[in-house]
């Protein structure tokens, strides 16, 4: 956390206090009944927090990566539902639409998804193709002005109460990566199918679903970018909502430490606290250190990103460590509290569950690697 400006120290402390105030208090609740947050997230929306970087002339926020992550990490310290709910809406639908879109098309659907009017989904991977994001065999065939979608895609977030998808589909399927295209999909167009709700290891008030296409037309004004360059888009969207993905397990570290250290002080054993034993201590110094160093991956990742950098080697370094960070911290956690922490009346195991998904969401910890050593060799003269 160094050198932020004033606006961003301010942003950080309205997102906490609004996270403190409106989403703690449901925070297990919502994860036992597996309750889209709908409320606070078009709070939020009203707010403008769900338009933090994105630009002004849509009704944005005007302000920056960094910004942007700060807010994540607020929000994950709390809940790491509603984290994930608003990295999916931000970074994974409203951010393509803002990269690649035409001014029609940013004119037309940004404002209502940076208000929280609507919610916004990604469909990239699908049944059998997960990393391997080009082994989809979604289609999309053109038809005059339309195109019509076939196909389905899995672990949609946000896909049950999604007003607007960005879906990617094979317009030239003997191409490969090279014959995939992206469109902007309305919930309102026929032919779209909403799946059953997982249930989750964690996440759990996170809508998670499946998402099909029969026949589903969509105006050839909805393709986004140009046609058989969407492969290329996605991987840059995920280049980017790593940075997201790494602040909001940064968060849920951050969580983990905080409540275990309070736990160190307040439970005795043997006669004295906990935290007096150097066992304890040593856990908490472990996840006080890797915690600042996550920070600091976090924050240069998306300073680089916001000065126009390459960020792609730094943003995998962020999302991997952060998130293995993350499970580290919320182990030690655990442990620290003991047989307590094993039970849902306390966070902890609510934290550990929420921050698995992060060494798998947007690139498992695997894909980060090959993305790392790529971009390490190509630095190799």
């Amino acid at each position: 956390m160094l050198n932020l400006s004033d606006e961003q120290l301010m942003l950080r402390d309205t997102v906490r206090e609004f996270a403190k105030n409106e989403i703690e208090p449901r925070a297990a609740e919502i994860d036992r009944t597996m309750e889209f947050p709908e409320d606070n997230l078009r709070k939020m929306g009203e707010l403008g927090f769900l338009g933090v970087p994105f630009p002004t002339e849509y009704g944005g926020g005007g302000l920056d990566t960094l910004s942007f992550a700060l807010m994540m990490e607020e929000l994950a310290r709390i809940c790491g539902s509603t984290t994930l709910s608003v990295a999916a809406h931000c970074s994974l639908c409203c951010a393509p639409i803002n990269m690649f879109g035409n001014e029609v098309q940013k004119k037309k659907y940004l404002p209502d998804l940076l208000s929280g009017k609507k919610f916004g989904s990604f469909c990239l991977s699908e049944p059998g193709s997960g990393s391997d994001a080009g082994g989809m065999t979604t289609v999309a065939k053109r038809d005059g002005d339309f195109y019509v979608l076939h196909g389905a895609k899995m672990w949609v977030t946000n896909g049950g109460y999604a007003g607007t998808y960005v879906v990617f589909a094979k317009t030239n399927p003997e191409a490969g990566t090279r014959g995939i295209s992206a469109f902007i999909v309305e919930r309102e167009f026929s032919g779209i199918i909403i799946g059953k709700k997982e249930n989750k290891l964690g996440l759990r008030a996170c809508d998670t679903r499946q998402i099909s296409f029969d026949d589903c037309r969509v105006p050839a004004a909805n393709l986004l970018g140009k046609e058989n360059e969407g492969f290329k888009y996605a991987m840059q969207i995920l280049d980017g909502g790593r940075i997201g993905i790494g602040a909001m397990a940064l968060g849920l570290g951050q969580a983990a430490f905080e409540k275990a250290a309070a736990y160190a002080k307040e439970r005795k054993a043997f006669g004295q606290p906990i935290g007096d034993f150097q066992a304890i201590r040593w856990y908490l110094a472990d996840m006080a250190t890797e915690i600042h160093a996550a920070r600091l991956m976090v924050h240069y990742a998306a300073r680089l990103k916001d000065e126009g950098k390459p960020f792609v080697k730094e943003a995998a370094m962020a999302k991997l460590f952060a998130s293995e960070m993350a499970m580290r911290a919320c182990n030690k956690a655990i442990q620290i509290f003991g047989g307590y922490g094993y039970i849902m009346d306390y966070p902890v195991e609510r934290y550990w569950r929420d921050c698995k998904l992060t060494e798998i969401g947007e690139g498992t910890s695997e894909v980060q690697r090959l993305v790392i050593s790529r971009e390490v060799l190509k630095e190799i003269v």
